[in-house]
């Protein structure tokens, strides 16, 4: 837990709250259902602060898509493999033989709670300097105005443009309990021979998550 704590740069005061929101629902009670629930608030209020605060030419409709990006299970999850934080969770005997410390789900789900730990150990102001801290480098590589387009509508654009035939999205598989779904959907790409899969908990997100693969593949195959 302290190699934890060095990462995120902050140390609690009440343990147990850590330690909750590092627990899976799986494992028992109490978990990090709650937490998690004030978490995802905390965060979007700290990230739509710091885009409102850095990004004035952005209208609000531009300021919600390039937030919603930034907090969506793909974001939550690359702060998550940053801190390695599937290492620290408590997860029950199912979940963690058949991969729970490596899903998406669960991994976003545990840095919302640790946040949401971290807002009830300290406030405000804690959780806010640990999530500008943790974004910080992720923020700064990205260019709003691209995040501003979701994936399907970019890579559509994209294709559009070089007039060839638009993707191909099909539902391939769905895992997890019914209150816990993960759907994997596949993006196929005609012309260049490509076939990506993205996952999410709606079949919506699952299709965005395809959409940004492949238009990374195709990006490196014109490179």
């Amino acid at each position: 837990m302290h190699e934890l704590e060095d990462r995120i740069k902050y140390t609690f005061r009440t343990r147990s709250l850590l330690d909750q929101a590092l627990t899976h629902r799986s494992f028992g009670t109490p978990n990090n259902e709650r937490l998690e629930f004030l978490g995802d608030a905390v965060l979007n209020l700290v990230i739509g602060r710091y885009l409102f605060e850095q990004h004035r030419d952005l209208p609000e409709g531009e300021l919600t898509r390039v937030r919603s990006v930034l907090v969506d299970q793909d974001g939550l999850t690359h702060i998550s493999k940053d801190l390695d934080l599937g290492v620290h969770l408590k997860l029950g005997a199912g979940e963690e033989k058949t991969g729970g410390s490596n899903r998406p789900s669960i991994l976003s789900d545990a840095v919302e709670a640790l946040f949401g730990a971290i807002y009830l150990d300290s406030g405000f102001e804690a959780v806010e300097r640990v999530i500008r801290h943790l974004y910080s480098s992720y923020i700064k590589s990205t260019d709003p105005s691209e995040l501003s387009k979701d994936p399907k509508t970019k890579l559509q654009e994209f294709l559009q443009g070089m007039r060839v035939a638009l993707p191909d999205y099909r539902v391939i598989d769905i895992l997890g309990e019914a209150h816990d779904q993960e759907f994997v959907v596949s993006c196929r790409v005609a012309r260049f021979d490509i076939v990506a899969r993205g996952k999410g908990r709606s079949r919506r997100s699952a299709e965005q998550d395809a959409a940004r693969l492949a238009y990374k593949l195709i990006s490196e195959q014109e490179a």
